[in-house]
């Protein structure tokens, strides 16, 4: 027999169903699915059993981060005594050893352990664990000497709080985005925007409420953005990050929506342009009247003092000093 036990350390119950016993058909195998609890160490086991030895199976499962995961490969009535058994990480297509030649390698190398014979222990599991997992098997005496079991682990984080952006006040007919991001969360993060409370639907036109609205909203990358905004647009706004692990929502935000004052905006601007008449008049006026120009009497622009009667000055070499050419008699 073939079994393949997944062990969550939580006190719920990993998935989500209906039934905690089900049994599946894949192809000429049964498929025997059991969730028990066990109740001394609060933890769930998801058994999964085959009733053919070494066949291939493929599982997809959830779990949330900061648990311990264990993934086993059990194996029964075979006569190798010591299978080889490896356990391999498939993350975007390339394969890398996590349980080679007995040891645990890889980046689980410090947050995994095996337990005999072939439990593959996760501590403390990280969105960075979401990957497929592969146990391979070789039983080298039996008749069909290798097979595997391929697992797909997802790790699903919750959102944290999104960071929003709403813009105070913006006028009536002008363009306004509002901005909403979070990056903790796996899966990647859905966006919804509300508007007092009652959500934003992504197309307008479904709602009465918003039918006369010129808006896009982007569920994928959280932006809500207002071709021209209207009266009726503001509000208290706020966005909501979802995945399948649960939603954060950041704090509502006022938007206003003002009316712009064309005839204040018109008598600003006239009284402005006075203003500068004026003081261009004045400036001017000023000049005409000499108040901008100032003359200094320097050796180079000296003019004599006319001459008197009978009186004839001759200037010298030192500057300022005069004598007389000829006496008078008065």
């Amino acid at each position: 027999m073939f079994a393949c036990v997944f062990s969550l350390q939580a006190t719920s119950a990993p998935w989500q169903s209906s039934s905690k016993r089900r049994m599946l058909n894949h192809g000429s195998m049964s498929l025997n699915v059991r969730l028990s609890n066990l109740l001394s160490s609060g933890r769930w086991l998801l058994i999964l059993t085959l009733n053919r030895p070494l066949e291939l199976l493929m599982s997809s499962f959830l779990f949330s981060p900061y648990v311990a995961i264990e993934l086993s490969c059990m194996i029964e009535s075979i006569s190798t005594t010591n299978p080889r058994i490896e356990w391999k990480k498939i993350k975007k297509g390339e394969p890398s050893y996590v349980f080679f030649e007995k040891e645990i390698a890889g980046d689980l190398e410090k947050r995994a352990k095996i337990r005999e014979p072939a439990t593959l222990v996760i501590l403390n599991a990280t969105r960075a664990d979401t990957a497929d997992y592969r146990c391979e098997v070789t039983a080298p005496n039996d008749q069909k000497s290798f097979d595997e079991i391929l697992i797909s682990l997802t790790v699903r984080v919750k959102p944290v709080v999104p960071r929003c952006s709403v813009p105070k006040s913006v006028p009536v007919g002008k363009p306004a985005e509002l901005h909403c991001l979070e990056e903790e969360g796996y899966p990647k993060s859905q966006y919804q925007w509300f508007r007092n409370k009652e959500e934003i639907p992504e197309d307008p036109k479904s709602s009465p409420k918003f039918f006369n609205s010129t808006y896009t909203l982007s569920g994928e990358t959280g932006t809500l953005k207002f071709s021209a905004v209207r009266k009726e647009d503001a509000g208290e706004y706020y966005c909501r990050a979802k995945n399948e692990a649960g939603f954060s929502e950041c704090g509502a935000q006022m938007m206003e929506v003002y009316d712009i004052n064309i005839a204040g905006i018109i008598l600003g601007v006239v009284i402005v342009v006075t203003v500068l008449l004026c003081i261009t008049v004045g400036i001017f006026c000023a000049y005409k009247r000499g108040y901008f120009t100032s003359q200094k009497q320097t050796g180079n622009n000296y003019k004599a003092p006319a001459k008197g009667d009978g009186v004839d000055y001759v200037r010298t070499e030192d500057e300022g000093d005069f004598r007389h050419k000829s006496s008078f008699v008065i």
